[in-house]
């Protein structure tokens, strides 16, 4: 069989496959009636679509706690460096100790959508489909991510757009239009 020179033979690509780690980890007890409960209290109270939400914010909190816990024996300015960024996010850590207490419920608190609940610029159900519909911009930028981790210096940058509905005005100004072309 004939082949191509050296030259004129293009080099195959080599197909490389990155692997996504998942950010959260399922619980030991799936049926564990205490934890459902508790569960279903945070997903009606900050509107979450899924249960994998509250395991993604546990796991964000573990991974903040165990940074902290290396942090116990490290210099004061890697301590300092790890309080400034929870602070701009909205955490109020002043020790290692604040760190450790951290729970869920604060990383849930900092979320997009929980945001616009305790704004009160809608309800939970209604600010996670304003988010969805990039309806909200933060520093005019649309954000369309309810899990989104708003930081203190973005709160006050956050601005919904809502549509109005059609009014019955409008309504009439249509069909007069339709009547004269008709």
């Amino acid at each position: 069989m004939w082949e191509k020179p050296k030259k004129e033979r293009k080099a195959k690509k080599k197909m490389t496959w990155i692997r996504k780690k998942k950010k959260y980890s399922r619980p030991r007890k799936l049926y564990d009636k205490a934890r459902i409960e508790e569960e279903n209290e945070l997903v009606k109270m900050y509107g979450l679509k899924k249960k994998k939400e509250i395991w993604k914010a546990d796991a964000a909190i573990s991974r903040i706690r165990n940074q902290a816990k290396k942090l116990i024996t490290a210099s004061e300015e890697e301590r300092e460096k790890l309080f400034d960024k929870l602070n701009k996010i909205g955490f109020k850590v002043k020790r290692i100790a604040d760190v450790l207490a951290l729970s869920k419920e604060d990383w849930l608190k900092r979320r997009l959508q929980s945001i616009l609940i305790e704004k009160k610029l809608a309800k939970p159900k209604e600010a996670r489909q304003l988010i969805a519909h990039k309806h909200v911009s933060i520093s005019n930028r649309i954000m369309n991510i309810p899990s989104y981790i708003v930081k203190v210096d973005e709160e006050g940058s956050i601005e919904v757009k809502k549509k109005l509905k059609n009014t019955p005005e409008k309504n009439k100004v249509k069909e007069s239009k339709v009547e004269e072309n008709g």
